[in-house]
């Protein structure tokens, strides 16, 4: 029995037993057995987050390394493309900053064979004599080197905005004198292409005082030049240590020549236009001006408009491949290739001149219009007569309008909310609609009711009639109270002691008057002289519609949805161009219907710079300049007087209103150009897309031109609104707890109640209001937050929208040499007081 029970038992805990899992011997494989299976083969990775986060980081550092090569690269390239065999000549201006240098000295020391190079063409550019190409074999390079007068300031600057590298003659003694200092003040203003300084006469000075002399002069030329290294130029040697180092050196870059193909002109001729058949007489005095130079910055394509500077703006008819006239390769002249795709005629050049390809021609369905202004149509205002189908309407719509009775006096605007049964059963259910109708037919009820009772008391005898005869009754007493009233404060008021009060007050004032502050007319209502004034609660909130009441010049004007927006746009389009003449080809430009003094102006020995405009920039908007006023310049200069405008490639006259410089949606006009802050310059002028230098210059009645101002290109935005502001000031009279009469502001009850809406202040800060007039000669009760002092001054601030003035002329007449003003002051003349 015992022997069965253990069996029982564990039996029983046989089934509850834990039973572990089996060990898998020889399934195990050793770390070598695992690398033979899987050799040839990558296994997923699983990486971590500080992994991921190490491989960012490192792909963003190859990023920026290749980005920095690619960068590294490009700049080399355009640094060994500029004077080789595939880009254009490297354009040297030699310019003098010293009455005692000659400038002549220089390029004549470079024209030396000991230099190393070859004068393969003398007189290279036209307009200029002192001008020739040189070719360097042993550097691979060339150069056309042209001697720039300082005689005329525009001709310097233009030449500045083409040249790759200037070379500054300075005095070995003081570097630079006045006249020199005020070109250098321009070019910096305009932007500085690369530059080297060269000194000569330094052979001439003892040797024990040559370090002495190097230094002095480091020391002055460390004020503009900083870090920049002084060449001598007194033997061939130091001629070819120039040229090495105007062939290596970096180039800086402008951005509004880099984003525009220009060219500087070294041959012009110029072809009179016939006159149309069936006419007699001579020449129209418009012709077609073939210009030949190498093209410089982006492609130049013949669809596109160029600008002459000083000039205006001119279309293209085709564009030519002549000869290279200063080839690397001396043996022959190689003609610019043209690009793949594109027609190619030939044209005969003579008996001793190579064939001359025709690159492109331009098409005159593509090609850019000359129209600068929209077209105004005077009769886009005027109200014409309904046709009939719009009388059809007229009329349909009279039938088809609903007759709603409503509430006596009830306006048409309060009558458009009541709504009918109908209407109600549209928005609404039909619980709401039921107890509508309730309550719009108990108000009909009472209407009708009214109307009846209104009908029972007879023929005329109409409620509105007598009410209206009430009010003219109370009207005509309050205006003969208000008329006794007046009387009365006049009959206390002595007229000779107020006269002389005024003019003792103004006589008083004459000196500490505001600047925008003004005096009341005696002669003309306030109200009529200040029509077109208004009153701001605040200057900076109080709105101001742009597009109310503009001038008539502003329907000749164009105007951009987004400016920002179209100016990246063709920027980027302009970048990405591979169409056209490119970079370093020397191509002839035939530019039609010039005017004669074009060519006459080369005759003249100025320079002839194109430049290739972007779409838009023909035409004429509203520009803004934000300009500092030079520190040279101490006149005062008006708004709206005549300026000369460098701006980029552009070179014009106009008068521009100035503004101040904030972020708000009003800006305040200023009369003068401020020295102390920077100053907006609004002006019409043609559109162009930032970034471009800009200069502005004075022509005085001797024909000198004083540089003002120095700034660059803000925004085009006709919208800008530009507010004048004028100040009327009066004179506290009697001076109460919270109230004052006020005095000398205005001289009649009209204008007192006319400005009577618009807010009061004080010098002292006090604000307040008109409440009433006080008699008829200009006295008026004012009501201000705290009492009055009695030296306190009342002021009411009116503004109106001011707008440039349309004096647009692209032609700039040549300026006189420089000469520096000295002013005498006679000690009698001045007043002590």
């Amino acid at each position: 029995m015992a022997a069965d029970g253990e069996k029982q038992q564990g039996h029983r805990a046989g089934i509850y037993k834990q039973k572990n899992k089996e060990h898998k011997h020889g399934k195990h494989r050793t770390k070598g057995e695992m690398g033979r299976e899987n050799k040839g083969r990558v296994s997923v990775v699983t990486l971590t987050k500080k992994q991921r986060k190490e491989l960012r980081k490192m792909d963003r550092r190859h990023k920026a390394n290749q980005l920095r090569r690619n960068k590294k690269d490009m700049v080399l390239t355009e640094k060994r493309r500029l004077g080789s065999r595939d880009g254009p000549p490297h354009l040297v201006a030699v310019v003098s900053l010293h009455a005692a240098v000659d400038a002549g000295a220089v390029t004549k020391l470079l024209r030396g064979e000991g230099a190393g190079g070859v004068v393969h063409h003398e007189q290279c550019v036209s307009g200029i004599a002192d001008s020739f190409g040189l070719i360097l074999p042993r550097f691979k390079q060339r150069f056309i080197f042209l001697s720039q007068s300082t005689a005329d300031i525009h001709s310097l600057l233009d030449v500045a905005k083409i040249a790759d590298s200037l070379v500054f003659v300075l005095d070995s003694a003081e570097a630079w004198d006045s006249y020199g200092e005020y070109c250098l003040s321009c070019l910096f203003a305009q932007g500085l292409p690369s530059h080297a300084l060269v000194c000569q006469g330094v052979a001439d000075i003892p040797v024990k005082k040559r370090v002495e002399s190097r230094r002095a002069l480091s020391k002055v030329i460390d004020v503009r030049f900083p870090d920049t290294r002084l060449f001598t130029l007194d033997t061939e040697q130091d001629a070819s240590l120039l040229l090495r180092h105007l062939g290596a050196q970096r180039q800086r870059k402008l951005g509004f020549r880099s984003r525009r193909s220009h060219l500087l002109a070294q041959q012009v001729t110029f072809t009179p236009n016939s006159p149309p058949e069936g006419t007699a007489g001579g020449p129209t005095g418009l012709g077609t001006l073939r210009v030949s130079g190498y093209v410089r910055g982006r492609p130049l394509r013949v669809d596109r408009l160029v600008h002459i500077s000083g000039h205006g703006d001119f279309q293209l008819s085709q564009i030519d491949a002549p000869s290279d006239p200063l080839p690397l390769n001396l043996t022959a002249a190689r003609p610019a290739k043209p690009r793949k795709g594109r027609d190619v005629d030939m044209m005969d050049g003579g008996e001793d001149e190579a064939p001359v390809r025709v690159l492109m021609k331009a098409d005159p369905s593509s090609r850019e219009s000359l129209q600068a202004e929209a077209e105004v149509d005077p009769m886009d205002g005027e109200q014409t007569w309904p046709t009939e189908s719009e009388l059809l309407e007229a009329e349909e719509a009279r039938k088809n309008k609903r007759v709603m009775k409503v509430p006596k006096g009830t306006s048409d605007y309060q009558a458009s909310w009541i709504v009918d049964e109908d209407e109600e059963n549209d928005d609404v259910d039909e619980e709401s609609s039921d107890d509508d109708d309730d309550d719009d037919d108990n108000m009909m009820d009472e209407a009708m009711d009214r109307d009846e009772e209104e009908d029972t008391q007879g023929p005329g005898s109409c409620a509105s009639d007598e009410e209206d005869d009430e009010e003219e009754e109370q009207e005509e007493l309050c205006s003969t109270e208000r008329a006794g009233a007046d009387q009365r404060y006049d009959d206390h008021m002595d007229e000779e002691a107020e006269e002389e009060g005024l003019k003792v007050y103004r006589e008083a004032r004459s000196h500490e008057m505001f600047p925008d502050e003004v005096d009341t007319p005696r002669d003309v209502a306030a109200r009529i002289r200040f029509q077109r004034y208004r009153g701001l609660k605040s200057f900076r909130s109080s709105p101001w519609d742009p597009m109310e009441n503009l001038p008539l010049n502003y329907s000749r004007i164009f105007q951009f949805q987004s400016y920002e927006r179209t100016r990246r746009r063709i920027l980027a389009e302009a970048a990405a161009e591979e169409d056209g003449a490119m970079d370093g080809w020397y191509v002839t430009l035939h530019v039609v219907d010039v005017p004669s003094s074009v060519m006459e102006s080369v005759q003249s020995g100025r320079p002839l710079v194109l430049v290739s405009l972007l779409p838009h920039e023909q035409k004429m908007s509203v520009m803004h300049v934000l300009v500092q006023r030079h520190t040279s310049n101490t006149e005062p200069i008006k708004s709206k007087e005549e300026l000369v405008f460098h701006c980029g490639f552009r070179r014009f006259r106009a008068s521009p209103i100035f503004s101040q410089h904030t972020s708000a949606d009003k800006h305040k006009m200023e009369r003068f150009l401020r020295p102390d802050a920077p100053t907006v310059v609004s002006v019409y002028a043609p559109i162009t897309f930032p970034p471009a230098g800009v200069l502005l210059f004075k022509q005085r009645s001797d024909g000198i031109q004083d540089l003002v101002a120095t700034g660059s290109l803000l925004s085009c935005d006709p919208r800008r609104v530009m507010l004048k502001r004028i100040v009327l000031s009066g004179h506290p009279f009697k001076i109460n707890r919270r109230s004052a009469v006020v005095r000398y502001m205005f001289f009649s009850r009209d204008d007192i109640m006319w400005f009577k809406p618009v807010e009061l202040r004080t010098k002292w800060g006090r604000r307040g209001h008109i409440k009433e007039a006080l008699g008829t000669h200009g006295h008026m009760k004012c009501v201000f937050d705290s009492q009055l002092r009695s030296q306190d001054t009342v002021l009411m601030n009116l503004y109106k929208r001011v707008y440039p003035r349309w004096t647009y002329d692209p032609y700039v007449p040549l300026s006189l040499p420089w000469v520096k003003k000295e002013v005498t002051v006679d000690m009698n003349d001045l007043d002590m007081e």
